[in-house]
C-alpha cells in the first residue's frame, strides 16, 4: 500500500473512496440478505428467489447507462451522484419497513444505482486529467474503499437480521448510505473544487463532432472485452446466489458451538481483496521493473481460467456434498481463488474504460461498461435459481467449462486486442 500512497493522490480520491465504501456498505448488506430473505422471510421457493436477484442484481448494472448519459447531457457527475444516494436510502429504508413494499422498493434501488454506479467512477476519472498515469494506482485505492464496506457489510447487517430480523439488516444498510451522503455534501466543495458540477456537454464544445478512426476501434474493443468479461460476472456472482444457498445448506458451519451464519463468507471476498489488491499492485510494478509486460489484456486472460479452475474445485464440493455436507474450508478456498481472479480483472477493467473511451462519453460509457455486470447477474441469478433442481456437481462445472471455452477464445483473440489497445 505505501506504493500506492507515496504518488501523491488528490485529495477528492479519498472523498469519492469514503462515499464509494459506504454505498457499497449498504449494497452489500443489503445483497447478503436478499437470497435468504426471499426464501425464508417473503416464502419464495428457491427458484423464484434466484431469478429475483438475478433480475435486481442484474438491473442495477443496466440503468447507469441511462445514469450516465443523463450525466454527460444534462445534470453533470455530481449532481447525479446525491440524486442516487438519496434514492438509496429511501429504498432500503422501505424495505425495511415494510414487506408489501418489497417491489417499489427494488425498483427504486435500480433506479438510484443507476445516477450513482457510473458517475462516482468516471468523476474519480475527472480528477487524473492532467496525470493519467496515475489512473491504475487510483482506481486501485478506489477498489479498496469498495471492498472495506463489502467487508464489514455482511458480518454487520447478517449478524443484526440473525439476531433481530431481517429489517435491522436492512436498516443498517441504509444508515450507512446515509453517512456517506452527509460526508459528501460537507466536503464535495473543498475537495473536489469545479470537477463534475457541470455536464461535459456544456464545458465541451465537441457533442456533434464525428469519433476518430482510432477512437471507433477502440471503442469496438471495449465491446469484444465486454463479451468476456459478462461470463466472468456469470460465474463471479454466483457468490450470492448458489454459493450462499450451498453455504447454507450443504457445509458444515459449526466453529466451537457457534453456528457461521452463511451471509458471512460474503465477506471473505474483501478481506482478501483488503491485502491482495496492494500485494498484487507492487507485484506488477515489479514485474514491470524486470521488464516482464504484463498487459491488461494479459490480465483479463488470467482471470477467466483462475475462474475456470475455482469453480472445477467447486464442482468437486459439489461432488462430495451429494453424499454428506462438506466442510466450509472449500469455499474458504475458492473465494480466494476468485478473489485474485476479480483483481485480474474488475479494477482494470474501469481503468481501461477511463483511458479508452472518448472523454465526452466518460459517463455513458462507464455505464455501457456495467452492462456486463447486467448481463452477468440476470445470468447468474438464472443459473442460481437451478440450485436443488440439478445436482451440485453439474451446477457448478457447467460453470468451470464455460469459463475454460471463454478463456482460450480470449486467447485466440488477444494479439488482435493488442494492437488495438497498445501497452495499456
Amino acid at each position: 500500500m505505501n506504493i500506492l500512497a507515496k504518488q501523491n493522490h488528490p485529495k477528492g480520491l479519498y472523498l469519492l473512496f469514503f462515499m464509494e465504501m459506504w454505498e457499497r456498505f449498504s449494497y452489500y448488506g443489503m445483497r447478503s440478505l436478499l437470497v435468504l430473505y426471499m426464501v425464508e422471510g417473503l416464502f419464495f421457493s428457491n427458484q423464484k428467489a434466484g431469478i429475483v436477484y438475478g433480475l435486481y442484481t442484474g438491473l442495477v448494472y443496466l440503468t447507469p447507462i441511462f445514469g450516465g448519459y443523463i450525466a454527460d447531457r444534462y445534470l453533470g457527475q455530481r449532481k447525479s451522484i446525491k440524486i442516487g444516494a438519496v434514492l438509496m436510502c429511501l429504498g432500503l429504508f422501505l424495505l425495511a419497513i415494510s414487506e408489501r413494499a418489497f417491489d417499489f422498493s427494488l425498483f427504486v434501488l435500480v433506479i438510484a444505482n443507476g445516477f450513482f454506479k457510473p458517475n462516482i467512477s468516471s468523476l474519480l476519472g475527472l480528477l487524473y486529467e492532467k496525470t493519467p498515469d496515475k489512473k491504475d494506482s487510483a482506481f486501485t485505492i478506489f477498489y479498496l474503499g469498495i471492498n472495506i464496506g463489502a467487508f464489514f457489510s455482511p458480518l454487520i447487517c447478517a449478524t443484526l437480521a440473525l439476531k433481530y430480523g431481517y429489517r435491522y439488516g436492512f436498516l443498517a444498510s441504509a444508515t450507512g448510505m446515509l453517512a456517506g451522503i452527509i460526508v459528501f455534501l460537507l466536503f464535495e466543495a473543498k475537495l473536489l473544487k469545479d470537477k463534475g458540477i457541470y455536464p461535459v456537454s456544456k464545458i465541451q464544445n465537441s457533442a456533434k463532432e464525428k469519433l476518430t478512426k482510432r477512437q471507433i476501434k477502440r471503442i469496438q474493443a471495449l465491446f469484444v472485452l465486454m463479451f468476456f468479461v459478462i461470463i466472468f460476472w456469470i460465474c463471479y456472482e454466483q457468490a450470492g446466489s448458489s454459493m450462499t444457498l450451498f453455504a447454507q445448506y450443504s457445509t458444515r458451519r459449526e466453529l466451537f458451538n457457534f453456528l457461521i451464519p452463511s451471509s458471512w463468507l460474503q465477506s471473505l471476498n474483501p478481506l482478501y481483496i483488503m491485502f491482495l489488491a496492494p500485494l498484487m499492485a507492487s507485484g506488477w510494478i515489479y514485474l514491470k521493473n524486470k521488464n516482464i509486460k504484463i498487459t491488461s489484456i494479459d490480465k483479463f486472460l488470467i482471470a477467466l481460467f483462475l475462474m475456470s479452475f475455482a469453480f472445477l474445485v467447486m464442482a468437486f464440493c459439489g461432488y462430495l456434498s451429494l453424499g454428506s455436507k462438506v466442510s466450509i474450508l472449500w469455499l474458504v478456498v475458492v473465494y480466494f481463488i476468485m478473489t485474485v481472479a476479480e483483481l485480474c480483472l474488475s479494477p482494470i477493467g474501469l481503468s481501461m474504460v477511463s483511458k479508452l473511451a472518448p472523454q465526452k462519453f466518460a459517463s455513458f460509457f462507464m455505464g455501457v461498461w456495467f452492462l456486463t455486470s447486467f448481463f452477468g447477474n440476470f445470468f447468474a441469478g438464472l443459473w442460481g435459481g437451478k440450485y436443488g433442481q440439478v445436482n451440485n456437481f453439474t451446477l457448478f462445472f457447467t460453470l468451470s467449462i464455460l469459463s475454460f471455452i471463454s478463456a482460450f477464445v480470449f486467447w485466440l483473440l488477444m494479439p488482435k486486442l493488442k494492437k488495438i489497445t497498445g501497452k495499456i
